[in-house]
């Protein structure tokens, strides 16, 4: 027998299952019965009875159904900001659980430039004395929480501060004017800074967007050299460390590089630092923060015993001397 339709709805208090959640949480994701189906390998109509099943345990709806998309309510998105966290937590310890009762492995999130630039160049290394590690690097821009994902470190490149709290400073950067030897056999004079203005200058794209990259402009370095106005023959731009310095070993112009990622090729001859006298400090340091739940394996142990004697290889070859009044450990 039905319920009358104005009696209050009944307070249930048994747990929902699994499933229900994660098929909600596949219908937020894409707003569409069959994605979600997809995504699941099932079928809609099981997709379908789930979310219903869910609703009649929640007791309100969590979604609108039209007749070409679907929406989510107001509570709908409620639920789905506290479960999918929840979930994802989930997840990621049975993740851990899985590489506790296999094979012992070490994730690592940085950003691109820094991974190809200066991480994996130096990974054989560890490689060849920890052969029964595995090595996986996700690099991205965007930051990753280590309490939440199977990520057990961090490679991170900020300013003192928030960004850096709990982490271990790996080392500090200065900025120097490099090319390519044959550029600097073109001819072209290039002895006092406003030579450069006879080159193309090679620069972030987006490096006047933020004060985050505006430490590592051309603009910055005219200030500091008293050129506020100078102008060079023509600018390049590219996105990514990376392919800046890609750009000047190839001879396409002058690059404002960053120490650290470019002490190597310094060292082979690839590229030759023109004006030394006139590098420039950045802020900026790059820092190692490892996960709470990862910390005592001891293969995350040993990666970071390895990671700190590399960045004093690089600190070494930069000349990086930290500044005394600023601990190694953000607390």
């Amino acid at each position: 027998m039905s319920s009358h339709p104005n009696a209050p709805a009944i307070q249930r208090t048994r747990p929902v299952a699994v499933g229900h959640w994660r098929a909600f949480l596949a219908v937020a994701r894409h707003l569409n019965f069959r994605a979600a189906a997809d995504e699941m390998a099932l079928t809609q109509s099981a997709v379908s009875r789930q979310i219903q099943a869910l609703e009649d345990e929640v007791g309100v709806p969590l979604f609108l159904r039209h007749t070409r998309a679907v929406e989510l309510t107001s509570a709908g998105a409620q639920l789905q900001r506290a479960v999918a966290p929840a979930v994802e937590r989930m997840d990621a310890a049975v993740r851990l659980a899985r590489q506790a009762a296999g094979r012992r492995s070490v994730a690592i999130t940085t950003w691109a430039s820094f991974a190809s630039m200066w991480l994996i160049p130096r990974m054989e290394a560890f490689q060849r004395d920890h052969p029964g590690v595995d090595i996986r690097i996700d690099a991205s821009d965007v930051p990753v929480d280590l309490e939440t994902s199977d990520v057990d470190l961090a490679l991170r490149y900020s300013l003192p501060g928030p960004g850096a709290q709990g982490g271990q400073r790996l080392f500090g950067e200065q900025l120097a004017v490099v090319g390519s030897p044959w550029l600097l056999k073109s001819g072209t004079p290039l002895r006092t800074p406003a030579d450069v203005a006879r080159f193309t200058l090679i620069e972030a794209g987006d490096a006047h967007r933020s004060q985050h990259l505006e430490y590592l402009s051309w603009r910055r370095w005219f200030d500091r050299c008293d050129l506020p106005t100078l102008q060079p023959q023509r600018w390049l731009y590219f996105n990514y460390a990376h392919q800046i310095v890609q750009a000047a070993l190839s001879g396409q112009g002058l690059a404002l590089a960053r120490m650290p990622l470019i002490a190597d090729a310094l060292a082979a001859g690839d590229l030759v630092e023109v004006l030394p006298g006139y590098r420039i400090d950045s802020p900026l340091a790059y820092w190692l923060m490892v996960g709470p739940r990862s910390a005592q394996r001891p293969e995350i142990r040993a990666f970071c015993e390895w990671l700190h004697a590399q960045a004093q290889l690089t600190r070494e070859a930069i000349g990086d001397i930290p500044d005394p009044d600023l601990n190694d450990n953000l607390d």
